[in-house]
């Protein structure tokens, strides 16, 4: 019963982070298809609502506005070939083949991407197959299409996301993978587990949380862009975006020092414990920079000064060679979340202490 409820609560979670893009699909889908039938007094306009499902998207870093170009382009290459050809040979199995290859090579010689490619082969394969030769169908197919893509554009306009929030949330789960690489690398010194240490490695190999953390940020600058009722939060955008980088730096030196950590257990070096406690110290202050970003980072930077200054020359004078680099290692991810702070590269090595 409790995976049970767990498994449910996932999904209720899930369900509240998809609550806003489909309140938008349904509502932008619905006036889509108003207009279109409205207005222009298409007959069946069935790609206007798609139009809208394909510019909105259900999740992040769709990159909405390209969509919209991408959407139109490529439906306007499959029909342009698809009227060109029917119109010459006729419909039939191997007029559909020569359509629908013509169509897509012709949008990956405009360096169209997928959904161009995509958008181009289905179009074309519409006219040769449903729509009557020498009609204006195609031509109302690539209107729905625009004004399917517009209205999206307005439904998040309209009912748009927090773009901070957005943001935070991502980058709240790449610290998090921080966090818990630099427990895992303190609990192997401790215990002298070297697969404990290479467990940790294999969990933030993957490129995934910064990926998508780069996803919410591109998601939360196009909302921005589009909606003007967020215009007052670029300056607290502006933090998270600066963060980015230095986060995938920071990951990125974790996993060195991972391997260093496994490696000085395999060869059972001695290791100063207090290399173990300034893991400790260093992913407590990232616990404390998820807290704070955005905010005020003065508690956050005494956090990460303090942290690396628990390992020092004399601590080190004895161990081997994979611990000093664990060492170099937590000075370096110290550096790197100084300037997810806000600081530059020489600022941040200026307030560490210099060992000695």
């Amino acid at each position: 019963m409790s995976r049970v409820r767990a498994a449910l609560r996932r999904r209720v979670r899930g369900l509240r982070h998809m609550a806003l893009p489909i309140l938008q699909c349904a509502v932008a889908a619905a006036l889509a298809w108003l207009v279109a039938t409205r207005v222009f007094g298409h007959s069946r306009p069935f790609f206007a609502p798609i139009a809208v499902i394909i510019c909105i998207g259900v999740g992040l870093g769709q990159q909405r506005l390209r969509r919209v170009v991408e959407l139109v382009v490529g439906v306007s290459v499959g029909i342009g070939v698809g009227d060109l050809l029917v119109n010459t040979i006729g419909t039939g199995p191997w007029q559909i083949a020569l359509v629908l290859g013509l169509a897509m090579i012709a949008a990956v010689l405009l360096g169209g991407g997928p959904l161009i490619v995509l958008q181009a082969g289905s179009s074309a394969v519409l006219v040769a197959t449903l729509l009557p030769p020498g009609g204006t169908a195609g031509v109302d197919r690539m209107l729905d299409a625009l004004i399917g893509g517009l209205l999206g554009l307005a439904a998040i306009a309209v009912l748009p996301g927090n773009p901070p929030g957005i943001a935070r949330k991502h980058a709240i789960q790449m610290v998090g993978e921080l966090t818990g690489a630099l427990s895992s690398a303190a609990d192997a010194l401790d215990r002298r587990d070297p697969e404990l240490a290479g467990q940790a490695l294999k969990r933030i190999r993957t490129q995934q949380p910064i990926d998508d953390f780069r996803d919410a940020l591109r998601t939360a600058r196009e909302i921005l862009v589009i909606s003007p009722l967020h215009r007052r939060q670029r300056h607290q955008l502006r933090s998270y975006l600066d963060a980015a980088e230095p986060l995938d730096h920071a990951l990125r030196n974790c996993r060195v020092l991972l391997r260093r950590t496994r490696s000085a257990l395999v060869d059972d070096e001695p290791v100063p414990p207090s290399l173990a406690a300034g893991l400790r110290e260093l992913a407590a202050a990232t616990e404390l920079l998820a807290a704070n970003l955005g905010q005020p980072p003065t508690a956050t930077r005494d956090a990460l000064r303090a942290a690396a200054s628990t390992v020092d020359t004399d601590s080190l004078a004895h161990s081997g060679f994979s611990a000093q680099v664990v060492a170099a290692q937590l000075r370096s991810v110290a550096v790197d979340l100084l300037q997810a702070t806000g600081l530059r590269h020489d600022e941040a090595r200026a307030i560490l202490p210099t060992i000695g």
